[in-house]
């Protein structure tokens, strides 16, 4: 057994240089919408550590400071010299002009949203694209002049140097978005960037993908015995599909039944694995060992990890006759990746039950296919390997399940009361046909009560909040805006079907600053 390759050390790689805000993650998301693989590393890194991972392009990301401020974050400046391919953009351009000798002006009217730009060179970077067109802008300072051996390629009522090139130092930078759906030419510049001019093949597909985690894990695990951490949601059931077509009958899943999964989802778990995918399965049910060791507990991050550590020593139980068992999959996502600070430089927000939830004295072998993908590409993966559409469009789960959608203790009761309201919640988005247009909506019981007039009397009873986001990964969310009568539905069957609840409230907080998930 060999250590798996990593993608990087298989597919041309774009380094994606996070200066903040979020701009990162949906650059590596559309740099990999082009086909070319993405890694997203701190802006602390050196031109040695560069030189030493072999890119074969960079993208420096936008950011939410100013260059002149007093310990803005800068870029390593040899990594102008190692001959890489850069594309700067927004603070990254600004960064490329001032750190290589060009003039960025303090202060000014600044551009922001929709503007006008005009393409003065189109030889670049701007190839085959439209002269005037709309992009999206974001920036306070400006840059005013180019450095040496550069040359201005558009320009704003707003910006004289909207876009600066060097082809011989192989450096390009613009001022606006490309990364964003408002820049419509914005998709076609990035790949322009890297399949033209920084020369990178189009090869990080979904067959790629899939042949290059194969081999992963077949040199991983060689002839040994693999048990699965099966939760029925799209990341476990993809990993468990993967591992399954590398390793066929060596893969054994294990459902560890919590107690804590939605209405429903435990019969269609067995369902879909054990008669339709044909996968050996073993079926734990374990929901009173759960609420034992949740009794008592409010604080979020020991339920995680309460949660974490019973399912793996539940999972080890359930394993104990497969004695040749020695690696685990999980469903690990990159943005969980990231979010856990498992990334480099990455600050935890909070810890994944995928990532940061596990006993360190666990006895198992980490298998993670998964680790490199963000949610979509998953989803395309599963497509690819044949799982059933109920699966692969399954909304994101949180491996503690309801534990972190119940405010203060968990108990079978709220369990239930969550599981009811969560369940019409679902009904009534299905009903209207809006399953794909949001990335997750669900019910969340906190831990309060307020009062109520129900039948001429007075109540005292907990409220729901739904939660409904749009997204595309997961790193950056918005709160949906659901029409009222869905809402209004959700609202009346709730509190006239649900014993306990008298009041229901629809969460319009964006991810940033809140997360997705209350807890």
């Amino acid at each position: 057994m060999s250590t798996p390759p990593a993608p990087s050390e298989r597919f041309p790689t774009c380094l994606v240089v996070d200066f903040g805000a979020q701009y990162a993650q949906l650059i590596a998301r559309r740099v990999r919408e082009a086909h070319v693989y993405s890694e997203i590393v701190p802006h602390s890194i050196t031109a040695a550590e560069v030189r030493e991972r072999r890119p074969a392009a960079i993208v420096l990301s936008g950011g939410p400071r100013s260059v002149h401020v007093e310990g803005a974050p800068r870029l390593d400046p040899e990594i102008y010299e190692l001959g890489i391919p850069i594309l700067g953009i927004c603070y990254g351009a600004q960064l490329v002009a001032q750190q290589l000798g060009g003039e960025v002006a303090r202060g000014g009217t600044g551009e922001y949203g929709r503007t006008e730009l005009t393409v003065t060179d189109g030889s670049g970077l701007f190839a085959d694209q439209p002269v005037h067109q709309t992009v999206w802008m974001s920036h306070f300072d400006g840059i005013t002049r180019v450095p040496e051996g550069f040359r201005a390629t558009a320009t704003t009522d707003g910006a004289p140097v909207a876009a600066l090139e060097s082809p011989e130092r192989r450096i390009w930078a613009v001022q606006h978005h490309p990364e964003v759906s408002h820049t419509p030419f914005g998709q076609q510049l990035l790949r322009h960037f890297l399949h033209h001019l920084a020369g990178i093949p189009p090869t990080w597909t979904m067959t790629s993908i899939i042949e290059q985690q194969v081999e992963a894990i077949r040199a991983q695990v060689g002839d040994a015995r693999v048990i699965c951490a099966l939760s029925g949601g799209v990341d476990s059931a993809v990993a468990a599909a993967l591992v399954h077509k590398a390793v066929g009958p060596q893969l054994t899943c294990v459902f560890v039944d919590t107690g804590l999964l939605r209405r429903g989802e435990g019969e269609q778990v067995v369902e879909t694995f054990r008669r339709h995918q044909r996968i050996e399965l073993i079926h734990v049910r374990a929901a009173d060992r759960f609420f034992e060791a949740l009794a008592g507990v409010t604080d979020p991050e020991h339920k995680r990890k309460i949660v974490g550590e019973l399912f793996i020593r539940i999972f080890e139980e359930a394993a104990g006759g497969l004695e040749d068992a020695r690696f685990l999959v999980q469903g690990t996502l990159y943005p969980d990746v990231i979010e856990s600070g498992g990334g480099d430089g990455a600050a935890t927000i909070k810890s994944h039950h995928n990532v940061g939830g596990l006993p360190e004295d666990m006895s198992f072998e980490l298998v993670e296919p998964l680790r490199a993908l963000f949610k979509d590409e998953v989803r395309r993966v599963g497509e690819e390997l044949g799982l059933p559409e109920e699966i692969v469009w399954r909304q994101p789960f949180p491996g503690p399940g309801l534990a972190v959608r119940i405010i203060g203790e968990v108990t079978p009761e709220k369990v239930a009361t969550l599981q009811h309201a969560d369940a019409i919640v679902r009904e009534e988005l299905a009903r209207a046909g809006l399953e794909r247009e949001v990335w997750q909506a669900f019910a969340v019981l906190p831990d309060i009560r307020s009062v109520g007039v129900m039948g001429d009397e007075r109540t005292y009873a907990h409220p729901i909040i739904v939660r409904a986001v749009t997204s595309e990964d997961a790193m950056t969310a918005d709160w949906a805006r659901l029409p009222y009568d869905v809402l209004a539905s959700m609202s009346s069957r709730i509190i006239n079907e649900v014993p306990g609840i008298n009041r229901v409230a629809y969460d319009i907080t964006s991810k940033p600053p809140g997360t997705i998930e209350w807890e």
